[in-house]
């Protein structure tokens, strides 16, 4: 029988600073303190779960209404309650469960390998759009450039996201040690934009040359007219990618872990629940969320992108920092 339920708890913005107020507030800054009370978290109104967003291509606001309506249906239809939030960097998300203090977790698949080796993580659903469970990283350029192939990008300034975005980093980064370009060497300049839409931006404005985004993330903004399409366009598209994963803390209790494989699994099938309400990332209708899924799911990925190796996110910081591409007319 469905519940009345009110919806989740929303938060803004929380970055490394208020994760530690956060970790104060729910019990305890370090890992043990924060276990002993995280047992307290069950779901019930009054210990809700609580669950972090890892920022993606649109901003916070964007990410919250996708993910606010699979939520509220599953308070409705079987009474769990979630306490959502936002972290303000992939670490934040990273670091707020490897404390004890996230439950629930959306990551892109670098950012869960790192809490899955830490042994923090499990993986909990992936949304299946279309009857794939993956997405596609994409580099663009402006129509007008004269590229046409990846290999033209050498002597070109691009702007990538946040170091441990899959989408917006990792993954373009290896598309171009794959096509033999150096992007420290063979770049002329490299902008840190920190997001995806902040480099669709930086391209649109002519502060880059090419821009690497989740070809979600530029279908989106295209879709709510912050990019012209017509204009900025797909140099190169990446392999399929896993679609990035909820995960749940390993330290929740099996019961608890059961029961949101459960309803993530069936919770499209619940009388009530409208297809627009299973958003997936970046906004998209998804069929269902998969929760069978396996480590084995995403390690195809991860092999891939073996070749960026912290060393090299961190010599592209440094070259950011030292070329720092400006406004082009």
């Amino acid at each position: 029988m469905p519940h009345a339920s009110p919806k989740p708890t929303f938060t803004f913005g929380l970055g490394l600073a208020m994760l530690a107020s956060l970790l104060l507030l729910i019990g305890g800054c370090g890992s043990e303190g924060g276990s002993a009370r995280s047992q307290d978290r069950d779901g019930s109104p009054e210990r809700p779960l609580m669950v972090l967003l890892v920022p993606t291509e649109s901003g916070q606001t964007n990410l919250m209404d996708d993910y606010e309506p699979l939520f509220s249906a599953i308070t409705r239809v079987h009474g769990l309650h979630f306490d959502l939030r936002m972290g303000s960097s992939y670490a934040a998300v990273v670091e707020g469960m490897r404390a004890g203090q996230v439950d629930i977790a959306h990551f892109g698949a670098v950012t869960y390998h790192q809490a899955r080796r830490a042994g923090v993580a499990e993986l909990l659903a992936v949304a299946v759009v279309d009857g794939e469970a993956v997405y596609h990283a994409g580099i663009f350029h402006r129509a007008d450039s004269g590229m046409s192939r990846i290999e033209d990008l050498k002597d070109k300034t691009v702007a990538l996201g946040d170091p441990n975005s899959t989408s917006s980093f990792n993954y373009p980064v290896a598309m171009m040690l794959d096509a033999g370009i150096d992007p420290v060497r063979d770049l002329r300049g490299v902008l840190m934009s920190g997001s995806h839409s902040a480099s669709l931006s930086a391209l649109q404005a002519g502060h880059v040359d090419a821009a690497a985004a989740s070809v979600s993330a530029y279908d989106k903004m295209v879709r709510e007219g912050t990019l012209d399409g017509t204009r900025v366009v797909l140099l190169v598209k990446s392999d399929p990618i896993p679609n990035p994963p909820l995960a749940m803390r390993a330290g929740l209790g099996e019961e608890v872990k059961a029961r949101l494989r459960e309803v993530f699994a069936t919770i499209h099938e619940q009388e009530g629940v409208r297809p627009e309400m299973i958003l997936a990332y970046g906004g998209a209708l998804a069929d269902r969320y998969d929760s069978a899924i396996d480590d084995e799911f995403i390690a195809p990925a991860l092999a891939r992108l073996g070749a960026v190796t912290a060393e090299l996110r961190q010599e592209l910081a440094d070259f950011a920092n030292r070329s720092r591409p400006g406004r082009r007319g």
